[in-house]
């Protein structure tokens, strides 16, 4: 190995020049970043290592690595980044790098997509008032559909469909983000998206469902990322947050909380083959979707969730229905955050089947144990090398011992691709506070 050109932490100099197999096989602790061709290729040519999670089953993630010149984007504002995406201009591979924070709405208010419509929400909140409208049924007429026309025109402003082979990267040291926006990997493959902070996406319009549960629920649309029929997807040192609108300032209404923000990384609609590594989540309720519903996609959803950092996360992370998921060496932190209190971190549900090693917990004074896990009856989750608070815990057998619908503990299959794995999670919560999230990687794909 080459002596470094300047001074630099054993951790950065592990993953600027050891491939994932040489992290592996060297029993080092720390995942890598880079591919294993060389350190030396440009972030946004990077490709997903090799045995990195199901996103590298088969074929592996590529993303727009192969982009030619012309296909390679540097964009600064929410015109650009739309253009560059466009995917009328084919699923040739393409780079799009974001240089700066990007304002999705490109200064349009919800008042300006109300404008015309005919919504209003006090008119709404007239018209569908339980005392008027009643519990039974959805809302429907005349302000439900201008409801509708406002959110479509939103929908139109804020949301940016991810086409076949493209990554899109964050510029290093630009505080590289997309604020108010919605990236959406829609019936694509191989798409990879790093180094970029995901931040206030909020819907102008939440629907008022009367049905949804005992009180009913006001429902948003718009994940930060959402994936539905997407295959080969890399999320690589992301931050995804409600900043700066947080739930705890919403507003009430009909004895239920406005809520204007849903997922913020959502896997659905079949979605397959995707791995989420070394991402910060914090501030945030109902966090990461795995299968939309019971019967989502039998067969598909794997996914390989490694080094990422949860916290302020009340639930979701993650719900998984029906998928083969593997969570590994992740750090969740259970103390309230933002006003966001922990309710449960991981859901096994709809046959499910969950491999747990190697994750660490902090758990905070007013949680346990017994709480950190969550299901319907059905999932499995396999665990093993947990730690609590840097103690190795059975949580899995800390729910099932006060749980009404138990969580089996065996998974019936046995995870390959696990490149970074380490069989100890002690070091994970300071390790991951520096490596984590948007922001730290420089243009090699480095930890600054």
């Amino acid at each position: 190995m080459a002596s470094p050109t300047h001074r630099r932490s054993p951790l950065r100099r592990r993953t600027a020049l050891l491939s994932a197999a040489a992290v592996v096989a060297a029993g080092l602790g720390a995942v890598p970043f880079v591919t294993s061709a060389s350190a030396s290729v440009d972030l946004a040519r990077q490709t997903l290592p090799a045995g990195d999670g199901w996103a590298a089953h088969g074929s592996g993630t590529t993303g727009g690595a192969q982009a030619t010149d012309a296909r390679v984007f540097t964009v600064t504002d929410r015109a650009q980044l739309a253009k560059a995406l466009d995917p009328a201009s084919g699923t040739a591979p393409r780079i799009v790098r974001v240089k700066g924070l990007i304002d999705a709405s490109g200064g349009s208010t919800c008042a300006d997509y109300a404008a015309g419509t005919g919504y209003s929400l006090s008119a709404y909140l007239k018209a569908y008032d339980p005392a008027v409208w009643g519990r039974s049924k959805k809302p429907s007429g005349t302000q439900e559909d201008a409801r509708k026309a406002a959110a479509a025109r939103q929908a139109k402003t804020i949301v940016f469909k991810v086409p076949s082979n493209t990554t899109l990267v964050g510029v290093p040291g630009t505080g590289a983000g997309i604020r108010g926006g919605s990236v959406a990997v829609q019936n694509a493959d191989n798409v990879i998206i790093r180094n970029l902070a995901f931040s206030a996406t909020e819907d102008c319009f939440p629907q008022w469902d009367p049905t949804d549960g005992s009180k009913g629920e006001w429902n948003s649309a718009y994940d930060s990322v959402t994936l539905r029929g997407a295959t080969h997807v890399w999320a690589d040192h992301n931050t995804f947050t409600d900043a700066p609108l947080y739930d705890s300032a919403l507003k009430t209404y009909f004895g239920r909380k406005y809520q204007v923000h849903d997922g913020a990384l959502d896997i659905t609609g079949g979605s397959d083959l995707v791995t989420v590594e070394q991402n910060v989540f914090h501030s945030h309720d109902k966090t990461m979707l795995i299968g939309g519903s019971d019967i989502d996609s039998v067969g598909k959803l794997r996914v390989t969730l490694h080094h990422n950092v949860w916290k302020g996360i009340t639930q979701r992370a993650p719900l998984a229905r029906l998928g083969r998921i593997h969570l590994y060496n992740n750090h969740y932190d259970t103390a309230k955050l933002n006003g966001y209190a922990h309710s449960y971190s991981i859901n096994a549900r709809a046959d499910a089947r969950i491999v747990a090693e190697y994750n660490a917990w902090t758990l905070s004074a007013d949680r346990k144990v017994s709480q950190l896990l969550s299901g319907d009856g059905t999932g499995a989750v396999a665990g093993r090398g947990n730690t609590v608070n840097g103690t190795v815990t059975d949580v899995v057998a800390a729910y099932n011992a006060s749980a009404g619908k138990k969580l089996r503990t065996t998974a019936g299959w046995t995870p390959t691709l696990t490149a970074g794995l380490r069989t100890s999670a002690a070091s994970l919560p300071a390790e991951l506070a520096r490596t984590a999230g948007a922001g730290v990687l420089t243009e090699q794909g480095t930890v600054e």
